[in-house]
């Protein structure tokens, strides 16, 4: 693992074992496989996937097939265009190869990755995916999608991800999803889901279509809700501008304000520590650990709109969001061993509360609005990590608000009851703010407190009555806030034996128990996705029909045909 300090943007990495460390850091003036124009309230964004700058040695990225570099770059583009470009109402997704929108990930490449690589892969492009829709949701930017040739695979769940779908009518150019007789897989990116939850096409038209190698095109795509509209190629070009002015003017980001640049984050890699300037992750490789140490503010919050602005990436709730965000993709693609999150905090509860209480009063800025929605995303993404979450509320602790919600989401939490023998540190307090109450909706649309307190709403109730109180460890187990409330004198055996034996314990089968127990009440699109992910395709992906020596993943392109086990299991 690298030491250097700062942001490692230019190239991948490589361990001594010779994996690569995958790199999510970069910008627009290192892309190599989009094109970013931006004219007045319209951006364009466009896949221009150059075919010899693969992740990995040992495939092409042929025909606008992708890879997780390619999405990264993806990722990027679209975080840079919330923060950076207010005046954006409107972004164009598209293709500047000539005759191909996108070919979907690219098979060479998946048949050459490791099972977790492949999981993780779809797993972080799935998280892509629903960063867009939550874009179009919320932040008043909405994605159309201009298909100017074939899209297939991936290459239509990404265009499922955007709200409007123009489709090229030359006779040629389809949408399909091919992966069941291509490949013996399933669209690994929400492509099922999206089709029957969101673009609602009906079952028995969504089987056809996912069974049909060479898919649909012209009035059928339209007829079934495949794509909104088709357009003829004499007028393509001009109609998908009218269209993105038409959404872009409906917007209501300011066009006027001055975006906040995301400059390159301060971090130092280490063998055993990832350091930021506001998170700092230590390892324990013996039982496979990394905890978490956040840091509150330090300083008062800006008194006005204009000092956020001023402050920009160095806005704590910001900084926090990117840092932490950073720290987790950074995991889970490259430390696929620590099987346990710890989280801790060291602060003040006042200061966490005042700039929760900044953030609510400046709701209706874009800026504010951009950040706590980065921070809902983030939060999104670590309990869909397949990790084992443990929070410590400890003296010295800041959790509150906003830091409350790692606590509420952990698998299983432990506060200690007064204080440590020896220690002039008072006893730890957590305290709750509005942001605890609908800010911050999990995957399956309830709070982390109502997903708690499922089927106890007026312990819901009872907790919103103490929003800004300081709760001692009595008061929150009363309140159900936490899980353990050990004294001194048990308090370091019950932590250890805790994470001790969450590391005897499976990983597979954690990673399923988790899944299970975390997201309690209604199935939402996100939860079915990131359910089925983790289930279907993860088994689905390590089955001898599709990647066996003799599988439909191997054997793609060779011109063999596979023989695959006829048993329904």
């Amino acid at each position: 693992m690298s030491q250097e300090k700062a942001a490692i943007n230019k190239v991948p990495l490589y361990s001594s074992e010779g994996e690569v460390v995958v790199n999510f850091s970069t910008s627009p003036d290192q892309y190599q496989h989009w094109n970013l124009t931006i004219e007045n309230n319209v951006a364009r964004l466009a896949m221009a996937v150059k075919e010899d700058a693969p992740l990995k040695p040992g495939y092409e990225l042929k025909l606008n097939s992708y890879d997780l570099g390619v999405d990264i770059e993806l990722y990027d583009a679209i975080q840079r265009l919330r923060f950076e470009h207010p005046e954006v109402g409107c972004v164009i997704l598209c293709s500047d190869h000539p005759n191909v929108f996108c070919a979907g990930a690219n098979i060479r490449m998946l048949g050459l990755s490791t099972h977790d690589h492949k999981v993780n892969f779809c797993k972080f492009t799935n998280e892509t995916r629903n960063g867009i829709e939550d874009c179009s949701g919320y932040s008043g930017q909405t994605y159309i999608c201009a298909i100017n040739g074939t899209a297939a695979g991936g290459g239509y769940e990404l265009a499922l991800a955007t709200d409007y779908i123009m489709l090229i009518d030359d006779g040629a150019s389809t949408v399909s999803l091919p992966e069941l007789p291509l490949l013996a897989v399933l669209p690994g990116t929400g492509g099922l889901t999206r089709l029957v939850d969101k673009r609602k096409v009906r079952h028995d038209r969504s089987d056809v279509f996912c069974t049909t190698t060479e898919g649909l095109r012209g009035k059928r795509a339209v007829d079934w809700n495949l794509v909104d509209e088709i357009v003829p190629r004499s007028q393509f070009d001009e109609t998908v501008v009218t269209r993105a002015k038409e959404f872009a003017n409906k917007s209501d980001r300011p066009v006027s304000a001055k975006g906040v640049q995301l400059t390159p984050l301060n971090v130092s890699y280490n063998t055993d520590s990832i350091v930021y300037d506001n998170v700092t992750v230590t390892i324990d490789r013996e039982i496979n650990v990394a905890t978490f140490l956040i840091n509150g503010p330090s300083d008062p919050p800006p008194v006005n709109l204009e000092e956020i602005l001023a402050q920009r990436v160095e806005f704590w709730p910001l900084a926090l969001a990117r840092e932490l965000d950073a720290a987790i993709i950074h995991l889970r693609l490259n430390e696929g061993e620590l099987g346990t999150w710890v989280f801790r905090s060291n602060g003040d509860n006042s200061l966490v509360e005042s700039y929760d209480n900044l953030l609510e009063a400046n709701k209706d800025n874009w800026l504010v609005r951009e950040i706590r929605l980065f921070l809902k995303r983030t939060l999104k993404r670590i309990e869909v990590s397949s990790r084992s979450l443990i929070s410590l509320v400890e003296p010295g602790s800041c959790f509150t608000g906003t830091l409350l919600e790692l606590v509420l989401g952990a698998d299983r939490s432990y506060m200690l009851d007064g204080t440590i023998e020896g220690s002039n540190l008072p006893a730890p307090t957590i305290r709750l703010t509005t942001m605890n109450f609908g800010i911050y909706p999990m995957c399956n649309g309830l709070t982390r407190l109502e997903t708690r307190l499922f089927g106890e709403e007026d312990k819901v109730n009872s907790a919103r009555m103490k929003i800004g109180e300081d709760l001692d460890a009595v008061g929150a187990d009363d309140s159900g806030l936490v899980t353990f409330i050990p004294d001194d004198i048990d308090w370091e055996d019950e932590v250890r034996i805790a994470i001790e034996e969450r590391a005897s314990f499976s990983p597979d089968g954690l990673t399923g128990l988790e899944a299970n127990l975390r997201f309690a009440g209604p199935e939402t699109m996100e939860t079915k996705i990131f359910g089925r992910l983790s289930a279907w395709q993860n088994w689905i992906f390590q089955r001898p029909n599709a990647a066996g020596p003799e599988g439909a993943l191997k054997l793609y392109g060779t011109g063999q045909r596979s023989e695959f086990d006829k048993k329904r299991v």
